[in-house]
């Protein structure tokens, strides 16, 4: 398993930029598989710009022909056929190559982070863990993983669109000025409103994130404790207490979905609009002899494809903020410290003692000392029974004769230096 690479961006910054820095991160994870992902949304791109010249071509050399002469050749119909089969071959080669890798890169950068979040909480101590709730640990690493990568499912495409918009505006200029400046004003409108709306979503991503993993954690633990809440008859309290919290992640998420819907609503008919503005200044260009019909269908046609992939980087867009809400919980696990083995700190005792205990303190909190200057010393071999109160420390001075606690002051001595005696 590989070393997962930090982002180096502070959270001031942009959703934009530090969503950049993010792809970057995951993508050199796996660079090669990545790579022939977008080398296949390259080829899909270009199959779908040559695509709309074959239509122009169909459309001029057979369609119109065959309307006005009432004949077309044979070997022009074989020709548009051998062009649209043959662009549709490669085009779906392309598509081939760019969901599989893609998903490959995704599942592999996904499989590393988990790994790389277990084994860090793996190793770290027991103490670290009573002060972190279960269910959020398990939710960062599955749930907080999942949503850091599904950045990485939209872009090999939407890196494939950038090369496909750059090239068929290329081509829509060359075609017809006029008809080309309309048609490429639109790509940045619908850029520019798909940055406004990462920016305006991210903070409730992010809330719906922290929500989801406060709702894993209450789950978890309602689990954990189902016979302690039977046995108190808490059944309602917790019931209670789950539904708060998920009622504040469906509200979280709520907000997120409406301004979502809103955006939608506004990308949908940018579009329309402008396939309706097109048809009219191009039947115009027709008629005034400046466009043939072929181009104008070839036009629209090339138009109207791009809608979608445009679409996807506004989707690609979409997914900054949740998924830099879910790294952000991932990063929080990999970037703390692992904590220092307890089991460094037990010496050897002299010979016949089992366990020594010198001067030995611990407290969870400052004002709330479990163990106290606890001075003890058990011969090799001997059976003693720690007994008292619910609360009393008995648990706690077990786990630091077991080497899962470190002591604040004095210390710990077992015989062999190894404490699976107590297990």
């Amino acid at each position: 398993m590989m070393m997962v690479p930090n982002l180096p961006v502070e959270r001031q910054r942009s959703t934009l930029v530090r969503g950049f820095l993010l792809a970057r991160t995951l993508v050199r994870m796996h660079p090669r598989d990545f790579a022939i992902a977008v080398f296949g949304a390259f080829i899909f791109g270009s199959c779908t710009v040559a695509s709309s010249k074959a239509i122009e071509w169909v459309v001029d050399h057979v369609i119109l022909p065959r309307f006005r002469d009432g004949r077309v050749a044979v070997g022009a119909v074989v020709t548009g056929c051998m062009l649209v089969i043959c662009i549709g071959l490669v085009r779906a080669v392309g598509v081939v190559l760019r969901r599989t890798f893609a998903g490959i890169v995704k599942w592999r950068v996904a499989q590393d982070l988990t790994m790389s979040v277990v084994e860090r909480l793996v190793s770290q101590p027991l103490r670290w863990h009573q002060r972190h709730q279960s269910g959020d640990l398990i939710a960062r690493a599955g749930v907080d993983v999942d949503m850091a990568t599904e950045i990485l499912s939209p872009l090999p495409f939407a890196a494939g669109t950038v090369l496909m918009v750059v090239m068929s505006s290329v081509w829509l200029l060359l075609t017809d000025i006029p008809l080309g400046i309309v048609a490429v004003i639109l790509f940045p409108l619908l850029t520019s409103m798909n940055v406004i709306y990462q920016r305006k979503v991210s903070p409730h991503y992010r809330a719906a994130q922290a929500q989801l993993g406060m709702l894993s954690a209450a789950v978890h633990e309602s689990f954990e404790g189902v016979m302690v809440v039977k046995a108190f008859g808490a059944e309602a309290r917790e019931a209670d207490r789950l539904a708060v919290i998920a009622a504040r992640l469906r509200e979280a998420r709520m907000r997120t979905v409406s301004l979502r819907a809103t955006f939608e609503a506004a990308l949908d008919a940018i579009p329309a609009l402008g396939n309706i503005g097109l048809l009219i200044i191009g039947t115009a260009r027709v008629q005034s002899g400046s466009l043939t019909i072929g181009a104008l269908t070839s036009f629209l046609y090339m138009f109207t494809l791009l809608v979608f992939p445009l679409r996807l980087i506004g989707w690609a867009l979409s997914q900054l903020p949740s998924s830099l809400a879910g790294w952000d919980r991932v990063r929080e696990i990999l970037d703390e410290p692992v904590g220092a083995d307890p089991t460094e700190s037990l010496l050897a005792p002299a010979p016949g003692i089992g366990v020594d205990l010198r001067g030995v303190s611990f407290s969870y909190d400052e004002n709330t000392p479990v163990v106290r200057d606890l001075t003890a010393s058990i011969p090799a071999g001997s059976t003693v029974a720690v007994v008292g109160a619910t609360g009393s420390g008995t648990t706690t001075l077990l786990e630091l004769v077991a080497g899962l606690l470190a002591p604040d002051r004095g210390t710990i001595a077992v015989a062999g230096r190894s404490p699976s005696m107590v297990f």
